[in-house]
């Protein structure tokens, strides 16, 4: 259910995803210094920058996983700041984690199930379209897939019910350069209809598929290329 303080608060007719000013602390610690993104449909935006820079704790916000301590995060006109992640999710804006954590004591066809049962789609024919590997894995249990077919298994169920913004953390990390060259492809087919939001630390992969680039840099994003001369140039590079 949405929260009954939820606002309602006007965006520009063409971005379905809004962060402002937005604040996060981990104790007294802060970690994340007025951050803004905008995000349009079908738009692929690339956060890179070090490690601990704060790229996770921006998606963790987003997803509400971590609840700032001010700004706003709207969604399709809502604002999410005190909504739970089930209710986002919901709404059609899914967290795709860096752990690759499946179900381990359940086969692919249960993961699956389940994304199936929590957004009532059944219907598997994009998933297994983008992963055609899954299904001759259905039977098998997750704990003993490796990591890229984990990866595949997270991307399928989340894409269940069509969101219309997916937060995906690190997808590539640890898995093999014919993998990586896979994931491009399905993100290229993905932001057809769907906005991608995605940590990434391999700029080829970056430079391929980015409409826009965000370098985060201790806890701040402090540039946002968006040119495509630019971003193909591997200027991000400096920020890694």
């Amino acid at each position: 259910m949405i929260p009954e303080h939820t606002e309602f608060m006007t965006m520009n007719s063409n971005e379905i995803l809004v962060v402002r000013g937005v604040n996060v602390s981990y104790g007294e610690s802060k970690v994340l210094f007025d951050a803004n993104l905008t995000v349009k449909p079908g738009q692929v935006v690339a956060c890179v920058g070090r490690n601990g820079a704060g790229k996770t704790t921006l998606l963790k916000s987003i997803g509400g996983f971590l609840k700032p301590t001010s700004g706003s995060i709207t969604f399709n006109n809502t604002n999410l700041i005190g909504m739970m992640p089930y209710d986002i999710a919901k709404m059609g804006l899914k967290y795709i984690p860096q752990d690759k954590k499946v179900f381990s004591d359940l086969t692919v066809r249960e993961n699956l199930e389940l994304g199936s049962y929590a957004t009532k789609d059944y219907n598997w024919d994009q998933v297994t379209s983008l992963f055609p590997r899954l299904k001759s894995l259905m039977d098998h249990k997750g704990g003993y897939l490796s990591g890229g077919e984990r990866q595949m298994l997270m991307i399928g169920r989340a894409i269940l019910g069509n969101p219309k913004v997916l937060l995906i953390d690190e997808p590539t990390e640890g898995l093999a350069p014919s993998l990586v060259s896979q994931l491009k492809n399905v993100f290229k087919e993905l932001s057809k209809k769907t906005a991608l939001v995605i940590v990434e630390q391999n700029l080829s992969l970056v430079c391929a598929i980015s409409d826009k680039v965000c370098a985060i840099k201790e806890g701040r994003i402090v540039t946002e290329i968006s040119d495509e001369e630019s971003i193909k140039s591997n200027i991000c590079e400096q920020y890694l």
